[in-house]
């Protein structure tokens, strides 16, 4: 009887030991894909984020850029991964909720070809105006845009990026008909806000906040659910009387579809540890932004909202890419 039972422990001992190791994750190191070039804003969110959550796994987190069409390169390579928990993005809104309305050929559905992790970073955009439009608020802004239907101008920095749909947005929601004049990049548009050469801008934070700081452009709302530490008397939208009108270019990390259950929440507890580390917290902040670290659910929840918002504006103005 003995012998038996030494046999058959023999024989399941590697049975056991291969369950064992499949269930140990992460044993190797975890590739967070960013979809733009390293140096920028997606590669220092990515690097502060990954830094922990190797940490906190155990294995080192090493991000790596493809970067290519927006954003689509590298979301799309990590789509169409083994979904093993080892190949995750940082995927921005653009490739998640806006050009997937503008491209005719979509590699990816955002809504069901990712596993979503948990939002990062929201940065919503500050309402503009050049200095000498003379409007003190929102509502002086909306009022004077009515009184003159079609002649004042919004910049943006070119057809289907972020800042032209937040001002095609503002149209919707406060119902008011404005011109847009698109650029070659945020830069250009805020030169031309300054000198008076169009009215309006809604721009990213970190674009327009040391104007704002300065005394060189005022702030009239932010597009965003709540007010920013960093601009406290920063009215939102809302607040400022039009209400529906968010915009916030963000990120946050999916992996492919199909991601064991169990992994998901691995990843999640290692980013959301990240997310409430100090250091890491104040680059996320440096860059104009809120922390969401919200759960894979209400991350799935949001991108699919912010699809459709973002769908129903390409829809109403007929938003082509050129």
């Amino acid at each position: 009887m003995i012998r038996r039972r030494t046999a058959l422990s023999a024989l399941m001992l590697p049975t056991l030991t291969g369950q064992a190791r499949a269930q140990a994750f992460p044993d190797q190191p975890i590739r967070l894909v960013i979809p733009f070039a390293a140096g920028g804003p997606a590669d220092l969110i990515a690097r502060s984020v990954g830094r922990v959550m190797g940490e906190r796994l155990g294995k080192p987190v090493v991000v790596e850029a493809r970067a290519g069409a927006g954003g689509l390169i590298g979301v799309e390579y990590v789509a169409k991964s083994r979904p093993d928990g080892y190949t995750l993005v940082l995927a921005s809104s653009g490739a998640m909720a806006i050009l997937p309305h503008l491209q005719p050929n979509m590699p990816y559905d955002p809504r069901r070809d990712l596993s979503p992790i948990t939002q990062v970073l929201a940065v919503p955009q500050i309402v503009s105006v050049a200095p000498g439009l003379g409007v003190r608020n929102l509502a002086e802004l909306v009022a004077l845009a009515k009184a003159r239907p079609g002649q004042l101008t919004f910049g943006s920095a070119g057809i289907g990026s972020s800042l032209h749909l937040a001002g095609e947005l503002f149209k919707l929601r406060a119902g008011i008909d404005i011109t847009h004049v698109p650029f070659r990049g945020a830069a250009p548009a805020v030169t031309e806000l300054l000198a008076g050469r169009i009215q309006i801008l809604c721009a990213d934070v970190p674009a327009l906040l040391g104007q704002v700081r300065s005394g060189a452009l005022p702030a009239l709302a932010l597009t965003a659910p709540q007010r920013l530490a960093i601009l406290p008397d920063v009215p939102t939208a809302e607040e400022a009387g039009v209400p529906g009108f968010i915009s916030e270019t963000w990120y946050g990390v999916l992996g492919p579809a199909g991601l064991p259950p169990d992994r998901v929440a691995t990843l999640y507890a290692a980013a959301r540890a990240a997310l409430e580390d100090a250091d890491t917290r104040r680059v996320l902040l440096d860059q104009g932004g809120r922390i969401v670290a919200s759960s894979p659910e209400e991350f799935a929840t949001f991108i699919r909202t912010a699809y459709d918002t973002w769908g129903e504006v390409v829809r109403a103005t007929g938003m082509k890419l050129e």
